[in-house]
């Protein structure tokens, strides 16, 4: 079980809706000198801080940078609420971006049309700059401060981000044209074109990017959601007296003793005290074949009772079970992790506050110069000089820069089958080191099969089919279903068997045309089957590896990455597989339980991959650098996961990491471009070299920048449709 550090201290943040406001919010808190380490979670809005801070001054600290923050008492919360909240949260979030991308992008479009259809149209008059510039103020007002007030708190701390660029660009842009209304209604003519349309267009579709993000942020809650409903609501509790009640699984305690019916879940993790019957661990171990379960053995909740009756002793509350914990497991790790974006906001970091500088000595130059000539036209030209500079810094390339070459990237990928699901999950997949598989249902094939059928001298396959299919056929267990496979495909028809009884743990045992037919079953899930206590034949079923998992493996290896396997497997099962798919020894650790999978992966040394396909892969496949859920696998997995690759194809995993490659390549590329043209251009506009239409020369070098982004886009496009399987960055 994983505990909280009882060092940390847990914060509930409000208004934490994306990456940007977790880095202003942890920035606050990172500059207390007595604060080591903070993170916040955009899923919950829980922070945890581990310093020696007092937790009140801590609070305040992120309340002053525009987050209403209180103190937690760290309690475990109820999976009723931790659902609630984080659902509450999610809705929350994305229905706020989802009213400003509305707003924003819903009155762009039509001031788009006007500004530039007008002229073509021969439509004019006095009207129009009144319509353009009262809706681009409607945008302003609206969708604007989500942006304004994370740019306000970055520089109340001392510091830039994307949101003071785009609050830059919008401001300046809608503010210029302003000016230029107002002098326009005075009577001044002045010629110079307004930016209202450009104004709007920048905060409604950065707007819509975040809705787009806060909406794939939204799964969480729906990881967690599926992860809940595996665990009953109610339990059945054994009272003195023998009889038994249904009691909220609220109000289950431990030592109380529950009864668990055949077909029925485990409510709590307990221990055996009475019964015997075969349990179903698969969502919690992965192990595909039931475990035999008797007095003082332990169970874990979330878990299927096949055949008996057990009676169990709760060693755990119902909000501390097994499942309960994983659940809070998911939601402390799926936080903000590094994003993407924080390139650009370390570019900005450096960029803004320069632009900003260049600005004031541009202003303070001309106005100068003016004072010494005694004439007032240095100071307007100082003036459109300044303005030119500020429009210069507008990111509208910047906002291209990752978008454009993600949604190649994501697209390529998805044309293999490969769902990329955020920009940040594609980075972190490009820089990667170590990639740590599960075994079961991502390198095998997730199911019991038969592998071997050896018929004992004198006996054939059909005679060993045919009989241990009859006596099997009333039997649930997966082992049986897997005989029961291999009987259909072959065609082969079944007597009826009498007297059926099925043993947990042993096998099955029934009186087949007058002769005793036994099954016994061994931990391998091996069968020997005995006729009148003569041994007919043995049947071996086990899960066997994807056809391509060896390639997956030495693709990786050759990526220059390292391959590891962990499972909750049997440690020979797991090495057994291992050895088929070109792994050694060394690279295996089975027998881990979620907990101990999640550390091993949060603990790694290395950026880390994880692979996995199951509620017992959720918690570190939410704690990994990247986690990839194989397509067939939970719900819980493929929403707790960064990526989902096809079923069966573990070779998408190297695939998926030479095209994040690539993509991250051509980001920090276009990244480059968006800054490249606008920089160049700032000492030339603060000389006034570009005149009376520099604003709109300024315009020009930021659509310059644009077509370069996007064209960079469509190389890697291009570059990846031509790619073949398996070819690396070298090649």
């Amino acid at each position: 079980m994983i505990k909280a550090d009882p060092q940390a201290i847990q914060l509930q943040v409000e208004d934490i809706n994306c990456a940007s406001c977790v880095e202003t919010a942890r920035g606050a808190l990172l500059a207390h000198p007595e604060v080591n380490d903070a993170s916040i979670s955009v899923q919950t809005g829980r922070g945890i801080v581990h310093g020696t801070i007092d937790p009140v001054e801590a609070a305040r600290l992120v309340t002053a940078v525009g987050y209403p923050t209180t103190v937690v008492d760290g309690a475990p919360e109820s999976a009723a609420e931790l659902q609630e909240h984080i659902e509450r949260r999610a809705a929350q979030n994305e229905r706020q971006w989802r009213y400003r991308a509305l707003v924003g992008v819903g009155i762009w479009i039509p001031m788009g049309v006007l500004h530039w259809a007008a002229h073509p149209l021969g439509i004019g008059g006095p009207w129009i700059p009144w319509v353009l510039g009262v809706l681009a103020t409607a945008v302003i007002a609206i969708v604007g401060p989500g942006f304004f007030l994370s740019a306000w708190g970055a520089l109340r701390r001392g510091s830039t981000n994307m949101d003071t660029l785009i609050s830059i660009g919008a401001g300046t842009a809608w503010l210029y044209s302003l000016v230029l209304f107002v002098l326009e209604r005075v009577g001044v003519e002045h010629g110079q074109p307004s930016y209202f349309t450009e104004a709007a267009a920048l905060l409604g579709l950065i707007s819509l990017g975040h809705w787009l993000e806060a909406r794939s942020s939204a799964r969480a809650g729906s990881a967690i959601r599926s992860l809940l409903e595996l665990q009953p609501d109610s339990a059945e509790r054994l009272d003195a007296d023998g009889t038994t009640t249904s009691v909220p699984l609220s109000a289950v305690v431990p030592g109380d003793r529950i009864l668990i019916k055949p077909g029925g879940r485990i409510p709590v993790d307990g221990v055996v005290v009475e019964g015997e019957s075969e349990v179903d661990e698969s969502l919690i171990t992965g192990e595909p074949i039931p475990t035999l379960k008797h007095s003082g053995d332990q169970v874990v909740s979330g878990s299927a009772n096949t055949l008996g009756r057990l009676v169990i002793e709760a060693e755990s509350g119902g909000q501390d079970s097994t499942i309960a914990r994983i659940a809070r497991l998911v939601s402390d790790t799926l936080s903000s992790r590094a994003s993407i974006q924080r390139i650009a906001d370390k570019v900005s970091s450096i960029f803004v506050p320069a632009v900003l500088a260049v600005a004031v000595l541009t202003i303070t130059g001309w106005s100068i110069l003016a004072g010494v000539t005694g004439d007032l036209a240095p100071f307007f030209t100082g003036i459109i000089a300044t303005v030119t500079v500020l429009i210069i810094s507008c990111p509208c390339a910047l906002g291209l820069a990752t978008p454009m070459a993600v949604m190649v990237g994501t697209g390529e990928a998805g044309r293999r089958g490969i769902l990329i699901k955020s920009a940040a999950a594609l980075e972190r997949a490009g820089s990667v080191q170590r990639v740590i598989f599960d075994k079961t249902g991502t390198l095998t094939e997730g199911r019991p099969v038969v592998v071997s059928i050896e018929p004992a001298p004198g006996h054939d396959e059909s005679e060993l089919l045919r009989l241990t299919g009859a006596a099997e056929r009333g039997s649930e267990h997966p082992v049986a279903r897997a005989i029961s496979e291999v009987i259909a495909e072959r065609g082969i028809q079944l007597p009826p068997a009498d007297t059926f009884v099925a043993v947990p743990g042993s096998g099955v045992t029934a009186t087949i045309e007058g002769r005793a037919v036994v099954v016994r079953r061994d931990e391998s899930a091996a069968c020997a089957v005995f006729a009148d206590d003569e041994l007919i034949g043995r049947i071996d079923v086990r899960d066997r590896p994807l056809s391509d998992a060896s390639t997956a493996v030495s693709t990786l290896t050759s990526l220059g990455l390292g391959v590891e396997m962990l499972s909750g497997d049997r440690q020979e099962a797991a090495e057994a597989i291992a050895s088929q798919i070109g792994m050694d020894a060394s690279q295996v650790r089975a027998g881990v339980t979620p907990e101990e999978k999640a550390a091993a992966v949060r603990n790694a040394t290395e950026r880390v991959l994880m692979v996995g396909d199951g509620i017992n892969d959720a918690a570190a496949l939410a704690t990994a650098t990247v986690g990839v859920a194989v397509g067939s696998g939970t719900n819980v997995a493929i929403d707790a996961a960064d990526v989902v690759i096809p079923a069966h194809r573990p070779s998408a995993v190297p695939m998926l990491i030479v095209i994040a490659r690539r993509t991250l390549r051509t980001i920090h590329q276009n990244l480059f471009f968006a800054f490249f043209y606008n920089t160049i251009m700032i000492p030339v506009a603060a000389f006034g070299l570009l005149g009376p239409w520099g604003p709109l020369i300024a315009a020009g070098a930021m659509a310059l920048s644009d077509i370069t982004v996007v064209g960079n886009a469509v190389r890697l496009g291009r570059g990846l449709r031509r790619m073949k399987p398996f070819q690396t960055l070298a090649s």
